[in-house]
């Protein structure tokens, strides 16, 4: 490929979309540059506290636990206070929450302040989400959200190598530096972002009955879609959680597993905008069932791996999955959402993600200490399989494109809501 057509192909790809997406798209990329405190986390409490890594491992599930806990509640609260509301005083507790965790020396403290952690940073998913479907056109969505995934892991890949620095230094200075990119990110919020909600007319308060967290629940086909996405959260958990783990059971180093995880960070940030090109117009059902197929048999793949180059190959398998269901499936939580709901539905689904931090550890160290690492690659073709079957079933009714309202990109930057001429109601599938 020239470097024309390299460059015509990026243009295609991020034109077109509304200011206001990328002020939301800025305030992603600039809090996943600070996000250091996740990576040196465990060395922190173990290394620099002194800690064990079994208290190491309590304080990262009640992190987790506290996003499951905020999941919902930050849901409701994007549908009643707004997006914005939502998002600045998310960050701003996270950023509070952070910077406080790293004065924390007594053991309970630390485990309840990351609790708070977990609960704060959370939140704000959500609400982004929400706004990005709010001010994005139904067709650029997919579009869209390929390009939030690629901020959030090209800030990653930035942030886990500043990090390493940053802790040889200080790790005080981590926990305040993520505290201060976070306040930016509110500030970009503050003063870049209005607010996207749609306005409920009077004769949509009669049509519509009011959306609540009984309603999402009672959505069958909906809740559906969140028990896959939990079961393919579980199979992608397992690269952090349980490819270390069998890697080091096996006799490999920590810089092994180093080198064979990077190129999963690698391949998103140099693939995900040209394999968006190729599926932003394609069959979302087809591609769902491919990626948890490729997700699926590519852990599974880890089950002949014998070296380093080997684990890094099935690495590029699921990679190319996480690539292919990330705005994929997320395209189709807001095909599947009421647009006055958003927030609840969005709720619902980032809960699949959280449960799934939950389970995945727990999981994968009972299945390797009683069982081996073979079983648990098998049982994640297994789990793989199963989702793709679920997903064939299921969206077998659901249109491959809606016709949602949407902002359109003139009003986005005043947040006064535009209808399109002759669009659907969001959800009408």
């Amino acid at each position: 490929m020239s470097l024309a057509t390299m460059r015509r192909a990026t243009r295609e790809t991020v034109s077109g979309l509304p200011r206001a997406f990328w002020w939301l798209w800025t305030s992603t990329l600039i809090n996943r540059l600070g996000a250091f405190v996740a990576t040196f986390m465990a060395l922190y409490l173990t290394i620099e506290r002194g800690y064990s890594a079994s208290y190491a491992g309590l304080v990262a599930s009640l992190h987790g636990l506290g996003g499951v806990v905020s999941s919902l509640g930050a849901g409701v609260m994007t549908d009643r206070l707004g997006r914005r509301p939502t998002l600045l005083v998310a960050q701003v507790a996270t950023a509070l929450s952070v910077a406080l965790l790293g004065f924390m020396s007594d053991p309970v403290a630390i485990a309840a302040v990351a609790f708070l952690v977990g609960m704060a940073s959370n939140a704000s998913r959500p609400a982004v989400q929400a706004m990005m479907a709010d001010i994005v056109r139904p067709e650029d969505r997919v579009r869209a959200f390929s390009l939030n995934y690629w901020a959030i892991n090209l800030g990653f890949a930035v942030s886990s190598v500043a990090a390493g620095f940053i802790a040889g230094f200080s790790y005080l200075a981590g926990f305040l530096i993520e505290a201060g990119m976070t306040l930016v990110c509110a500030v970009v919020v503050f003063a870049k972002l209005p607010e996207s909600r749609p306005v409920r007319t009077e004769k949509e308060s009669r049509a519509e009955a009011e959306v609540s967290l009984r309603t999402v629940l009672r959505d069958g086909r909906y809740m559906s879609v969140v028990g896959l996405s939990f079961l393919i959260a579980v199979v992608f958990q397992q690269g952090s959680v349980g490819l270390p783990v069998a890697m080091g059971t096996a006799g490999f180093t920590p810089a092994d597993y180093g080198m064979a995880i990077a190129v999963n960070g690698f391949l998103i940030v140099v693939l995900q905008i040209p394999v968006t090109r190729f599926i932003q117009h394609r069959d979302p059902r087809r591609l769902l069932v491919l990626s948890a197929l490729l997700a699926g048999f590519g852990f599974g793949l880890t089950a002949f791996a014998g070296s380093v180059g080997v684990f890094a190959l099935t690495v590029c398998v699921w990679t190319l999955a996480e690539i292919v269901n990330a705005p994929t499936q997320t395209g189709l939580v807001v095909q599947l959402s009421p647009t006055h709901g958003r927030g609840r539905y969005q709720g619902m689904y980032t809960l699949s993600w959280s449960l799934a931090a939950l389970v995945a550890p727990l999981m994968s160290g009972a299945v390797i200490d009683r069982f081996g690492a073979e079983w648990l690659w098998g049982m994640c073709a297994a789990v793989g399989t199963v989702a793709a079957l679920g997903y064939g079933a299921l969206i077998r009714r659901v249109p491959a494109h809606d016709t949602a309202p949407v902002h359109d990109a003139a009003s986005a930057g005043d947040g006064v809501p535009a209808q399109r001429a002759g669009a659907a109601p969001e959800g009408a599938v």
